[in-house]
């Protein structure tokens, strides 16, 4: 790996992971199109659908564990939450992750923009409204349903390098109703649970590139708690916008690329 693809590496690894950190999302949603597509354009060579699907999952688990790390006080960790859908999206996450090996390039990018446009049209649903100051242990939630969809998220986005945090966030806000900040923080740790089972799987089948996955990885130490402090100042409804926008961009572009 020559400095400048590291550099490059690097700097992905160091946006997504803000963006992972201030939305509450383990950053796949942002990294994945901009790994499989910036190094060309700088004219380094591509890397494949299951090399950047690895390299993801591997990051995603530091990102979602520095985001966490700043949320851990301050009373939006919902922990009933956590384990209902911890559980159920770490088996889910093991299954997606060992199952991507057996995958081609082009359907690996089709899962990611059939999760991703699933993702962009639920974040434009009606949500509850959420109080700044709400406390996770006053908030009441369905746990078959939440343990059912975080099995079917982790299944799917472990095959996309991903913790699901992407999706997570909608079915918290929109199926379970969980206002914004706890969703966040949350999701968060259900992320981080998710992306042990993927990242497990993609190293088992030898799917990781060392040097990107390390490089990425101490982009997440350094970006990830960054972006959580950021966010405990933004409103509301100005994180729900940019996510819902990052998820919208991101599956319109894979589409248009898939199709072209």
């Amino acid at each position: 790996m020559t400095w400048g693809l590291a550099f490059i590496v690097f700097l992905i690894g160091f946006i997504g992971s803000f963006i992972s950190g201030l939305v509450g999302i383990g950053g796949t949603i942002v990294k994945y199109p901009m790994l499989l597509y910036i190094p060309p354009l700088f004219g380094f060579p591509a890397y494949s659908a299951h090399e950047v699907a690895a390299v993801s999952a591997v990051q995603v688990l530091f990102a979602a564990l520095g985001g966490l790390w700043v949320f851990r006080k301050g009373g939006y960790l919902h922990k009933s939450l956590i384990m209902t859908m911890g559980s159920s999206i770490l088996l889910g996450s093991l299954l997606g992750g060992f199952g991507s090996k057996y995958l081609s390039g082009t359907a690996i990018n089709m899962v990611y923009a059939v999760l991703a446009t699933v993702a962009a049209v639920m974040m434009f649903f009606p949500k509850k409204q959420a109080e700044d100051d709400a406390q996770a242990g006053d908030v009441a939630f369905n746990r078959p349903l939440a343990a059912a969809a975080a099995f079917t998220v982790g299944a799917l986005a472990g095959i996309i390098g991903a913790a699901g945090a992407f999706l997570l966030m909608p079915v918290m806000l929109v199926v379970l109703k969980i206002p914004t900040r706890i969703a966040i923080a949350t999701s968060l740790a259900v992320t981080f649970i998710s992306s042990i089972g993927t990242a497990i799987g993609k190293i088992a089948t030898g799917q990781v590139l060392f040097w990107p996955a390390a490089l990425m990885v101490a982009a997440s130490l350094l970006a990830s708690p960054l972006g959580a402090q950021v966010s405990k100042k933004v409103p509301v409804k100005g994180l729900q916008t940019i996510l819902a926008l990052l998820i919208l961009s991101t599956a319109a572009h894979i589409w248009w690329t898939i199709f072209r």
